[in-house]
Parts: C-alpha cells; sequence; structure tokens
C-alpha cells in the first residue's frame, strides 16, 4: 500500500471496470461524494479536505487507474485508459461501497473524469465539481501559438506510443518534480515527505500516466466532438473554480462551460494549480457549497 495515507480513512481494494484493482479510501456518513485527483499527484491530495467534508459526507477517495496503488494494466486498447472506462471505474467503486446516486469532485485529470462520469451517467451522479481544468476538446481549441508552451508535457504524451515513455522515464524524477515546482507559486504547498511521494508514484507509474494523456488527444477528444455534435451537456449542478486562465490564454471560462452544463457555476481563485492543498479550506467551502444546491 502507499507509503502515505489520509487520517482517519478506511482503505479497501475493490474492483473497476474490468477487473482492474483500485485504491480506495472513505469515510464519514451522509451524502456521498468521490474525490479525483489530478497529476501528477494521488488521492493523498484530498487528505485535508477529505478530512473535514467527512465530518457530514460519506467521502471517497480514489487512486486513478494507471496512478497511485490502482492497477496499472498495459494500455492494449485506447479505451484502456479512455476517460470512459475511469469513469466507469468510479461508478462501480462507489457502487460497491453502497452508493447508487453521488457526486463527484475533480481536480485536472480527475475533473476530466468526472466530467465523462456525469456526461455518461446522468442519473448517477448528482453534482459535478472541477478544479482547474477545462473539458477535453475546449483545452486543445484553447492552446495556440506561443501561449501554448505552459501546455508542453500535453503534446509530449500525446505522440505515439514508445519515444514519449524513454524520454519521461529517462529522467522521471526531474519530469515529474517540475510540474510539483513550477505550480507552486508560494513554494511551501507540499512538506518534503508529500512532495517525494508524488514523485515515487509517478515516476513508478510513466508508461500507464502517458497512455491516459494519449487519451486525451485521440478517444476522449472523439468522445466529447461526438457529445457536441449531439447537444450531449451535464444534466447536473456544476461548479468550477479555477486559476484566471481565460485572461492568460484569451477565452472565456464562462461560455465554455455554459456550453456544456445548464445549471453551473464558475469562480475564479488566487491560488495555484494544486488549490486543494494550498488552501483546503476554500475547497471544502467550494464543494459544500455545491452539495447544497
Amino acid at each position: 500500500m502507499t507509503d502515505l495515507r489520509i487520517p482517519d480513512f478506511t482503505y479497501d481494494r475493490l474492483t473497476g471496470t474490468d477487473g482492474v484493482g483500485l485504491n480506495v479510501a472513505h469515510a464519514g456518513h451522509g451524502p456521498p461524494v468521490v474525490l479525483l485527483h489530478g497529476f501528477p499527484q494521488t488521492h493523498v491530495m484530498w487528505s485535508a479536505v477529505a478530512g473535514d467534508l467527512s465530518r457530514d459526507h460519506s467521502v471517497i477517495a480514489v487512486d486513478l487507474r494507471g496512478y497511485g496503488d490502482s492497477d496499472k494494466p498495459e494500455a492494449a486498447t485506447p479505451d484502456t485508459y479512455s476517460k470512459r472506462t475511469m469513469a466507469s471505474d468510479v461508478v462501480e467503486v462507489a457502487m460497491q461501497l453502497g452508493h447508487d446516486r453521488f457526486a463527484v469532485i475533480g481536480h485536472d485529470r480527475g475533473a476530466l473524469v468526472g466530467v465523462r462520469a456525469g456526461l455518461d451517467h446522468p442519473d448517477t451522479i448528482t453534482h459535478t465539481g472541477i478544479l482547474d481544468v477545462l473539458p477535453t476538446m475546449d483545452t486543445w481549441d484553447v492552446l495556440h501559438g506561443v501561449d501554448a508552451k505552459i501546455a508542453w508535457h500535453l503534446y509530449l504524451m500525446a505522440q505515439p506510443r514508445g519515444l514519449p515513455e524513454k524520454m519521461i522515464e529517462a529522467v522521471a524524477e526531474e519530469f515529474f518534480a517540475s510540474f510539483l515546482d513550477a505550480w507552486d507559486p508560494t513554494g511551501t504547498t507540499f512538506s518534503p515527505e508529500l512532495r517525494a511521494h508524488y514523485v515515487r508514484a509517478s515516476t513508478a507509474a510513466v508508461p500507464s500516466i502517458v497512455a491516459d494523456y494519449r487519451a486525451t488527444a485521440s478517444i476522449d477528444l472523439d468522445m466529447d466532438r461526438a457529445d457536441r455534435a449531439n447537444g450531449r451537456r451535464l444534466s447536473m449542478p456544476v461548479a468550477v473554480i479555477s486559476q484566471d486562465w481565460g485572461s492568460q490564454l484569451g477565452f472565456d471560462p464562462t461560455q465554455i462551460w455554459g456550453a456544456w452544463a445548464a445549471d453551473f457555476t464558475y469562480e475564479p481563485i488566487n491560488a495555484g494549480h494544486f488549490m486543494a492543498e494550498e488552501n483546503p479550506a476554500r475547497i471544502a467551502e467550494f464543494t459544500r457549497r455545491l452539495l447544497g444546491r
């Protein structure tokens, strides 16, 4: 099991889609909410927020397939790491814990899984909370010119299988640590122990992390485009909290999210990308406001 855990949470290994084993932490009582982590992290990123929410909610934090202590199956097909498959994992885990309806709060990669869960399972997902990401289709659309350099890793991991994995594995610790450092404006969000945990966990998962990102440039993008063509939208209450990327990259986040959700709120935050750890009280408050709608 992982070298770090969420205090006072129970840990189980539960089964997702196609028998994939998932590392799951859970605690609390009340309306259920699933917390999904981002890159390059594990479920441990939710420690402070999860502890707060567990006072009045049933909280589930999952290592996504390919990350942390969850299984890392070989990407035998493009669907192995599609957000549709990863969303199905989450639904199956929640149901095994007795929840046939629940909210999803996701950060970064986990938010993409949460969006797909809401689109594919509208009768299951009660609320969708999004931390610091745009939908897959819109992410690619807003990146252009020299400003796209902030997302250079997206382009690297979108390349055909083989070379990206070799390049990252050659300098894996430096590669993953660079994001933890560059996206932490204060330089104090992570303790040395936590930073080392994320680097170790990610270094051990290079092929599956690349496969997750590669899916975002292929099968996930195709799914988003198909949903847009068919007019599919998130039907549950949606809340988005993000850095002010729109002013930097020239887009209106309310316009983008309004195309995907009829009932949504958007709020900027004066924090770095790792906002759930930099300002857990704000993110717990954000979550409670969403779940109260």
